[in-house]
């Protein structure tokens, strides 16, 4: 049996005994491994340091370094995670739904966790944290492939949250990381059917347009964020200028921060210039509609490519439109479904771009930035879903548990 082979059979064995876990034992662990984070800090910033090494050697770009990086801050913060995915309530056996039928039977609709989650992600190793935290409290086995860039980073941090687990009575085989980097073993698991019951990819738009077309095991797609910022014409302009700044270079690189910025034509004249002056002294790149360069003499031309693009870097996107449906249009074409925003004093026009606008995450009036399940109040996430089945939106506890029908009966028989 290879190591594939192995780890999986292990993920399966474990997530039977999993599901049978008391919340009590399952909190003990969460606050196992957060504990064995902050004890182990040194190991992990070790490990961490080599990751980031390499990273600046192969030429890896400041915003993806950023994501690489961990630090006694970012160390904490998962600790943090843990500790706050403890307190929430759990999911499993909660009664959904139930009802008496005529015929005696007592029907009952309950959560009950997926089984074996696999994560495939890139370059973010605070990923294994979140992802085992989660899966832990809803009962789920996991399986995480990282990318070599972490590699290091991966294989500490797994050690540490899976020994310190089992330690507070998880099944061994609960947390486990594939050893293997290479694009053999990832395709390899994204065709374990026999032991995954889901796969979520959490990465570039390469890397989840890979595991959607190759995979066998039913795939949740998250990540891909062209997020946008639509200013309408009634907007309070100043409200405006520090939503864009925030949703742009709070952090550029991850996938909530916006990546378009469309400008109603009524305001585009005042309120440009002084968002690309704010814009450019904190090192955005501007690519601008004919319109807008117009506006911004100097401004880099956009081209039909630019409006699909997530930089993931200090690089914006922006465009010119005469009103609100252009805006929608816009959103809907080039969008990835994953956060929007407008701001506007218009009542009419934040209700028709809410109800218009096809993404999880649809904001009035505030920063895309907020798309996260620790800023939702649902603890950590596991990733923001861009799609409709099964989850949409910030994937925290709920969203990795399916249900199932509990049917009590008396002797009844089908008649």
């Amino acid at each position: 049996m290879d190591v594939l082979e192995e780890i999986g059979k292990r993920a399966k064995e474990a997530s039977l005994r999993l599901g049978t876990l008391t919340t009590e034992v399952k909190n003990r662990a969460l606050e196992e491994m957060a504990d064995a984070l902050l004890a182990r800090q040194e190991d992990i910033l070790s490990a961490n340091r080599l990751d980031l090494e390499a990273g600046k050697e192969s030429g890896m770009s400041s915003a993806l370094l950023d994501r690489l990086a961990l630090d006694p801050k970012r160390v904490e913060e998962m600790a943090r995670g843990l500790r706050e995915v403890a307190a929430l309530p759990d999911p499993v056996g909660e009664l959904v739904a139930g009802w008496r039928l005529p015929n005696g039977l007592e029907i009952q609709k309950v959560r009950v966790p997926l089984g074996v989650v696999g994560i495939i992600y890139e370059a973010r190793p605070n990923v294994i944290v979140d992802a085992a935290g989660l899966c832990v409290k809803s009962g789920n086995a996991v399986i995480l492939r990282g990318s070599s860039s972490a590699a290091n980073s991966n294989r500490v941090l797994t050690e540490v949250i899976a020994a310190a687990g089992e330690r507070a009575g998880l099944p061994s085989g609960s947390i486990q990381l594939v050893p293997l980097t290479d694009r053999e073993s990832a395709k390899r698991l994204m065709r374990m059917r026999e032991y995954l019951d889901v796969l979520i990819p959490r990465g570039g738009e390469g890397l989840i347009r890979t595991v959607v077309e190759e995979s066998t095991v039913p795939v949740i797609e998250t990540g891909v964020g062209n997020c946008h910022t639509y200013v309408d014409a009634s907007a309070d302009l100043e409200m405006a200028l520090e939503i864009v700044i925030n949703a742009k270079c709070q952090r550029p690189g991850v996938c909530n921060a916006m990546e378009t910025l469309l400008v109603h034509e009524a305001v585009a004249g005042e309120f440009l210039p002084r968002a690309a002056e704010e814009l450019r002294a904190r090192g955005v790149t501007l690519r601008g509609c004919p319109r807008t360069r117009e506006i911004l003499p100097g401004t880099e031309e956009a081209t039909e490519e630019d409006w699909y693009r997530e930089y993931l870097d200090l690089i914006l996107a922006v465009k010119v439109v005469p009103g609100l449906e252009e805006a929608i249009g816009h959103i809907n074409r080039y969008g990835s479904k994953h956060s929007e925003a407008i701001i506007t004093r218009d009542y009419q026009s934040a209700r028709r771009f809410v109800s218009m606008v096809d993404s999880a995450d649809v904001y009035v009036n505030a920063s895309t930035r907020f798309t996260d399940g620790g800023q939702f109040g649902l603890g950590a996430e596991i990733g923001i879903s861009t799609q409709k089945l099964h989850a949409r939106g910030p994937m925290s506890l709920r969203e990795l548990t399916s249900t199932k029908f509990i049917i009590w009966g008396e002797g009844q028989v089908r008649v």
